[in-house]
């Protein structure tokens, strides 16, 4: 029987897991800039009523739902490297 390596269906993880963080940190300074602007915006054109920060909220309101997919992808992503382990470890079996 051959020895079973599955470091390599682990290691998989670590990329996915940085790039999250990335992702994460991106869509966070971008909420916080677009928050920024807007701010600035209403102060600048003196009400809620201009183009810049209707602008501005149109942008947040579409990005709104971004974040809620993160945990959906991150359970796909795990789910198929387990699935990839599963394979794995079955070819090693015979």
């Amino acid at each position: 029987m051959r020895k079973m390596n599955s470091k390599g269906q682990i290691d998989a993880l670590q990329p996915l897991i940085v790039a999250l963080v990335v992702i994460g940190i991106v869509l966070v300074v971008g909420f916080l800039i677009f928050a920024e602007v807007k701010d600035q915006t209403e102060s600048i054109e003196g009400g809620t009523t201009g183009y810049g920060y209707n602008a501005t909220q149109s942008v947040q309101s579409a990005m709104e739902d971004i974040p809620g997919w993160l945990p959906i992808i991150v359970v796909v992503v795990i789910g198929a490297l387990l699935i990839g382990l599963v394979s794995f470890l079955r070819n090693q079996a015979k």
